[in-house]
């Protein structure tokens, strides 16, 4: 009982590097509580397949794991070279086409997938593709046709990412093509549905009410890339169930030297406002090609976690790196590394006052006991995971096991720091009797021992979503059995 479990969560992006048969099972075993199907790349009949393999890894291994679908959103690109790369030279001239029928690119010009970019951008704009790596200023606008000057040498390859600096380009956050990605996340039964470049609290309910449509309960999760997104911070993180920072193109708009402030606001910000929060982009990019992450890459990974990040993510390192299993589990071992020097104690005078709902009561009062006179656990017994949800933002020093009958509720819990998702049926069970089975389930399990105070949260009628409305304080007895408050 005294061995350290990971608290903090890990979510890898599936792709061919996760494909080879029998990988899928090492990485759940490694640690990979969540998978990301990136669906910017590949046929979507390719996510679906490995959203089947990750269901019946799942099962081989005995884990919940969690199945996220991210979408492609607006994502402005530069279109094809005639030979597929070119060298621009600093201080030549360079256009973006805004035309469908643009010629092949060459070292003059180049077409845009975004035709409308030429009434949003105007002289003297920076304009940064590939992730920056090459910037171009605007000189002026000809038509359908942006005359920019190169600002440095570099070289262009197809499809390649367009930012402008400061962000502000009039594009929404769903395209036609991420309606039907929507629905196709619903078909394979993703948990979460990701949603890029959003701009406000109307990008997420539109997203919600498409997969509500398509029959789909996945929690919405806000990526946050856009300028316009920092602006729009509290009422995306309200109209969201998960934030993630997105620091790829969001450090390519705001510029590098504002994002890890902005990093740590986020996180912040989440938690506040009980959402859960995901930290991604080029944590362990060196472990793409190598088997050993780099120091700096150590410190990012344990810094976000420091900073209370529910989860942190692997994109290329695992979709399409040469170490996959290895970049897991080095993510494992920072993250175990960086938790046992997280602390956090919990200023309860400056906690949220206007409580609307009884499990976020219960969740407030759980922590403070255990705060104050120290328990083993906290069992929390829930429909939906949102008595769990709400029990984690706190960031307490011991585990929460959220019991659930739910199998969804299991995969999205998988995502929250702090819980670890336990199949657990309560159902013709009266309130006493599943207390007490309750523990005895997490005593046969080897998570409880005797001699073990736990705290368990549970509801009149466990039935309901949003019923938590019980604590009680119990310590664990001989074989498991619950003693405490007389009646149990």
């Amino acid at each position: 009982m005294s061995q350290h479990r990971r608290r903090t969560r890990i979510l890898a992006t599936l792709g061919p590097a996760t494909d080879p048969p029998g990988m899928l099972d090492a990485l759940l075993r490694a640690g990979v509580d969540v998978v990301r199907l990136n669906f910017s790349h590949g046929d979507p009949a390719a996510q679906v397949a490995r959203a089947h393999a990750v269901r019946e890894a799942a099962l081989r291994v005995g884990v919940e794991v969690g199945i996220l679908a991210d979408l492609p959103g607006p994502k402005l690109r530069i279109e094809g070279f005639a030979t597929g790369r070119v060298q621009l030279r600093a201080g030549e001239r360079f256009d973006l086409v805004a035309r469908a029928d643009a010629p092949p690119g060459s070292e003059r010009e180049v077409g845009i997938s975004y035709l409308g970019l030429p009434n949003d951008v105007h002289a003297g704009d920076t304009l940064l593709l590939d992730d920056g790596m090459v910037q171009l200023q605007v000189e002026r606008i000809e038509g359908e046709r942006i005359v920019t000057s190169v600002l440095n040498d570099g070289a262009l390859s197809d499809r390649k990412g367009l930012n402008r600096l400061g962000g502000g380009l009039s594009l929404g956050a769903l395209t036609q093509r991420d309606r039907e990605l929507i629905a196709v996340a619903a078909e394979l039964g993703a948990d979460f549905i990701a949603v890029s470049f959003c701009r406000n609290a109307a990008d997420m309910e539109e997203a919600r009410a498409i997969a509500r449509d398509h029959g789909s309960d996945a929690a919405l999760c806000a990526k946050i890339e856009r300028s316009e997104a920092i602006e729009n911070l509290a009422e995306i993180i309200d109209a969201s169930d998960a934030v993630m920072v997105a620091r790829g193109d969001l450090g390519v708009e705001i510029g590098d030297a504002e994002l890890p402030g902005l990093q740590k606001k986020i996180i912040r910000e989440s938690l506040a406002r009980s959402r859960v929060v995901i930290t991604a982009t080029q944590m362990l990019q060196s472990m793409v090609d190598s088997p050993i992450p780099t120091r700096a890459e150590v410190l990012d990974v344990a810094n976000a976690v420091i900073d209370g990040t529910d989860a942190v993510m692997l994109s290329q390192e695992s979709a399409a790196g040469n170490h996959p299993l290895k970049a897991v589990e080095a993510m494992a071992r920072i993250c175990v590394g960086a938790e046992k020097q997280f602390e956090r104690d919990t200023d309860f005078e400056k906690a949220q006052r206007d409580l609307q709902r009884a499990d976020q009561a219960i969740a407030m009062a759980a922590m403070f006991l255990s705060e104050h006179i120290g328990v083993r656990a906290i069992v929390a017994m829930t429909e939906s995971g949102g008595t769990a949800r709400y029990l984690s933002r706190f960031r307490s020093n011991v585990p929460i096991f959220g019991l659930s009958r739910h199998a969804g509720a299991r995969r999205r819990m998988a995502l929250m720091r702090d819980v670890f998702p336990i199949a657990f049926d309560s159902r013709g069970l009266a309130t006493r009797e599943a207390a007490r089975e309750a523990l005895k389930s997490l005593f046969d399990a080897g998570l409880l021992a005797e001699g073990d105070r736990v705290i368990l949260t549970s509801g009149d009628h466990m039935e309901q979503h949003g019923a938590t409305n019980t604590l009680r304080l119990l310590q664990v007895g001989p074989g498991g059995l619950a003693q405490g408050l007389g009646e149990i």
